[in-house]
């Protein structure tokens, strides 16, 4: 029998571009990577890890930047100790004659102030009251205090820093309508602005756990909202040192040290 010629292979000219397409898409992944690690970057190569390993099947151990410090552990906060509250006449007495100390000290911080007309101290059975103008510690629709402002605060909390009572900063607004995108509400702007004392307060090394921030916003007028004047009077922020002495208010005037 006649054996059939055997045909002839050819190659296939195009059969080329499969080794350049190869050659192509490795050195695409090599500059993927060289890109990845340009820069230390934890997310970038745990994002590169992890897509690494899920493409092949490996598990991997959580990687750790070493480049990066370890996080500092944030201070403990400064606690106040606990302080019985006075009983006997003698405590009682002693406890009265400490808050009377610590308006006639807030007092002298806060002279000039008080003779602007600016700020009030007052004493009576809850505590000692400071009364501060808005316009001393922000500008208008700012919750964000001024540098002149942190200035005579840091001077009030070194005075409070060390006493155990309880500190209530409140702030008040008049009755206009605010127009601010950060503050949406007069509640809002009294609330941050009560926060900015106490946060101040926190600074100075006053305990947290010693003060609360309360906003009021346009309630409790102690000034009418139809005038220039009453509005300004109602925009301010208030500062109770509480006494630990339980009892019904009765204002007790407290002597100018300039008198």
């Amino acid at each position: 029998m006649a054996r059939k010629k055997r045909e002839e292979e050819h190659d296939d000219p195009a059969r080329w571009l499969v080794s350049y397409a190869d050659f192509i898409t490795l050195l695409f992944a090599f500059f993927v990577v060289m890109y990845a690690i340009s820069s230390v970057n934890e997310n970038k190569y745990r994002e590169l890890s992890q897509s690494v390993s899920s493409a092949f099947g490996i598990k991997t151990a959580p990687i750790v930047a070493v480049n990066d410090p370890p996080p500092k552990a944030a201070p403990p906060p400064i606690i106040r100790p606990f302080r019985k509250p006075p009983s006997t006449r003698a405590e009682i007495r002693k406890e009265r004659e400490k808050m009377t100390a610590i308006g006639n000290n807030l007092m002298k911080v806060l002279s000039p102030l008080i003779h602007e007309g600016k700020v009030k101290v007052v004493q009576n059975a809850r505590g000692v009251n400071v009364e501060i103008n808005a316009s001393v510690l922000f500008a208008p629709a700012e919750a964000s205090l001024s540098g002149q402002s942190e200035t005579v605060l840091r001077a009030v909390a070194r005075i409070l820093k060390d006493e155990p009572n309880d500190i209530k900063v409140e702030g008040f607004t008049d009755n206009i309508p605010i127009r601010s995108s950060q503050y949406p509400s007069n509640w809002e702007l009294s609330s941050a602005r009560a926060s900015s004392v106490v946060r101040l307060f926190i600074e100075e090394g006053i305990a947290e756990n010693r003060m609360v921030a309360i906003g009021h916003g346009a309630n409790d007028p102690i000034g009418g909202n139809d005038t220039p004047e009453g509005r300004s009077r109602n925009r301010r922020v208030s500062l109770m040192v509480q006494s630990m002495i339980p009892e019904t208010v009765t204002e007790i005037p407290l002597k100018h040290p300039r008198e």
